[in-house]
């Protein structure tokens, strides 16, 4: 016979009050030590997540492109410095002429208009770093929501995994049963055998649940950083979920980095227009050199030196139609990131909805599952009461069990779905950040190496010295 108190043992899952999951996990590796919270798992993987460290590594080389663009306000150097010997026949049938000859040059040339071309190309470059400093945030906020779904996964399954033990302990307590009352001729061989399957399928949901179990545990492993041991079940997000769709799509219109980062590429391909368009402008620059020349092998060993200031004007007529087709080309391009940001719009607007009727239907889910565990619950005592005075088969009590564990793990699964798609939510609107959260971490700083190359002059180390 089953008691109810291994009945009750075997309900295992989340239970949300207010937001937060507080998780019974019978069976599992949970230790008296302080657990690890979803909070300090985020700020593991907003600081150690290889992917995201790319991302920023990618941000710095965009930001070489405003120093580069700068380059064309200021002079070029040049050094040059030759030395030979010439051979020469003086009529007579021999190289006797021998000279020696060296010279040593310095040259500088500076542009003093280039059509706004300079000016263009740091507006372009400046852009573009804006729009990858919003590339950045969504990629933090992709990995903030991968670490918080590889988080609940192995809450999750590891709950899931509690419940298919639990399981499998009450139809081996069935299996042990059915053997009894088939010893003392009060059951029957198909008895045994009905319950001796429902347990070899129990091992073999056990045995998946593990397999899902490690599979989340290394995913956690590849996002996080470090394996998941000791993790806490409080793992909400309802406090920084919109309070209604119409805020949230508001929201996401102003916090959105995508939507922000389509803008950005649009001022950029703006100035890339201009800076095409000043091809058609004259060009004026300043060049200026110092050389000297030897000759040590005159007599008197001649030196010349001279020095040089030119001024030059380019003014272009006609350029075989390439700067035509690169203006065409911009203008193109312009009209393309224009056009993509109302796509990213519609995006965004389509993944807030989205998002926001997956968290309403998830909620809605679980108070379903609740009502269907708590009657599975009396509906299975009942049935082991009525097989105990012979009103019921063993057949009936599988039945149940069957159909309890089934309803206790749609209630994990609609519980953790609650949770992440709180997170997805909030993704969405453009608020699952570092800052927002509140993670105890450093916060990276994108205009700190900015600033730290924006006006270099020269120097090939990079500011934290490679």
């Amino acid at each position: 016979m089953i008691c109810r108190s291994t009945i009750k043992a075997a309900t295992v899952g989340f239970a949300l009050m207010g937001g937060v999951a507080a998780v019974s996990l019978i069976g599992s590796a949970v230790t008296p030590a302080r657990a690890e919270t979803i909070r300090e798992a985020l700020a593991l993987a907003y600081t150690n997540n290889p992917s995201l460290n790319a991302a920023r590594a990618a941000l710095r080389g965009t930001d070489e492109g405003v120093p580069q663009a700068l380059s064309g306000w200021r002079p070029t150097v040049t050094a040059g410095a030759s030395i030979g010997r010439t051979w020469a026949d003086a009529n007579s049938g021999n190289l006797s002429n021998v000279q020696n000859n060296a010279s040593i040059s310095l040259s500088i040339s500076q542009t003093l208009f280039a059509g706004f071309r300079t000016v263009n190309s740091v507006r372009q470059a400046e852009s573009i770093v804006l729009a990858q400093r919003e590339s950045l945030i969504s990629s933090e906020q992709d990995t903030l929501l991968s670490a918080a779904s590889a988080y609940v996964g192995v809450i999750r399954d590891t709950a899931l995994v509690s419940l298919q033990r639990s399981d499998l302990e009450f139809l081996q307590e069935q299996v042990r049963a059915a053997r009894d009352r088939f010893d003392v001729g009060e059951g029957t061989r198909t008895d045994v055998s009905q319950a001796e399957a429902r347990a070899a399928e129990a091992q073999a949901s056990l045995n998946s649940a593990l397999a899902n179990l490690n599979s989340s545990r290394a995913v956690y492993r590849q996002v996080i950083g470090i394996e998941a041991r000791n993790l806490s079940a409080d793992a909400g997000i309802a406090k920084f979920v919109p309070k209604s769709l119409d805020s949230a799509l508001a929201v996401s219109a102003e916090e959105q980095p995508l939507i922000r980062q389509a803008q950005h590429q649009v001022d950029a391909a703006i100035y890339s227009v201009k800076t095409a368009e000043g091809a058609f402008l004259p060009t004026v620059s300043m060049s200026g050199s110092v050389s000297r020349s030897i000759n040590p092998s005159s007599f008197f060993a001649e030196n010349q030196d001279s020095v040089s200031i030119t001024g030059n004007v380019s003014i272009p007529i006609y350029q075989a139609g390439s700067a035509s087709s690169a203006v065409r080309q911009s203008k193109e391009a312009l009209g393309q990131t224009r056009l993509q940001l109302d796509v990213t719009r519609d995006q965004i607007r389509a993944n807030v909805i989205s998002a926001w009727g997956n968290y309403q239907a998830a909620e809605a889910s679980i108070i379903a599952a609740q009502a269907a565990v708590e009657a599975q619950k009396l509906a299975l005592e009942g049935v082991i009461e009525e097989q105990r005075v012979g009103q019921r088969t063993t057949l009936d009590v599988l039945d149940a069990q069957r159909e309890l564990v089934t309803q206790q793990s749609n209630l994990v699964s609609a519980q953790s779905n609650r949770i992440v798609s709180g997170y997805q939510l909030v993704a969405a609107v453009g608020k699952l950040d570092a800052r927002g959260l509140g993670l105890r971490v450093k916060i990276y700083e994108p205009t700190q190496h900015y600033e730290a190359v924006r006006g270099k002059w020269f120097g090939l180390r990079t500011p934290d010295g490679r």
